[in-house]
């Protein structure tokens, strides 16, 4: 198992447009332990693999405080179920230290494939469905900060710059 470096914003690897997975094998499993170990390091609760630069349309999520309930998800579709936005304070591994709110769907309905493989379709609602849809998001290029005002989102890019500049 190993801990994978997660993408920080504004890193353009993290717009790139995660392809389906055509077989989950082998090479998938490892992905997924890397990315839950990974996850979990970080103090997370939600990864997809364009994080870690691999554009496969994989996502880990573990809401749980004992890190004892993994949801894998391979292909993920997301149908909402309501035209109702609630807005949540969203944070995210890829922009750390920021949070805010962004206005999701309440409920939505996945459409995946489990760790083995197996389709299967759960209908979520609250932090599940709020924290799927932004992990797909993840998987279509897409960032919690583009929900948000240009002149928020800049800012937020800025700061994340100097701070990496510090740090390299």
């Amino acid at each position: 198992m190993a801990i994978l470096n997660i993408l920080e914003f504004p890193d353009p690897r993290l717009r790139t447009l995660a392809q389906p997975v055509a077989e989950v094998n082998d090479q998938t499993q490892q992905l997924i332990d890397d990315m839950f170990d990974t996850m979990y390091h970080a103090k997370g609760i939600g990864l997809a693999a364009t994080q870690v630069n691999v554009h496969q349309r994989v996502v880990v999520m573990d809401l749980s405080e004992e890190h004892d309930q993994p949801r894998v998800f391979i292909n993920p579709e997301i149908e909402p179920l309501t035209d109702e936005l609630i807005p949540y304070q969203e944070g995210c591994l890829s922009v750390p230290g920021i949070h805010d709110d962004v206005n999701r769907p309440q409920r939505v309905r996945i459409r995946a494939l489990d760790r083995q493989g197996v389709p299967y379709e759960l209908e979520a609602e609250g932090l599940l469905a709020v924290c799927i849809q932004h992990e797909c998001d993840h998987l279509n290029g897409k960032l919690f900060v583009d929900y948000l005002s240009t002149l928020k989102r800049d800012r937020i890019r800025k700061k994340l710059e100097k701070q990496q500049r510090h740090q390299a």
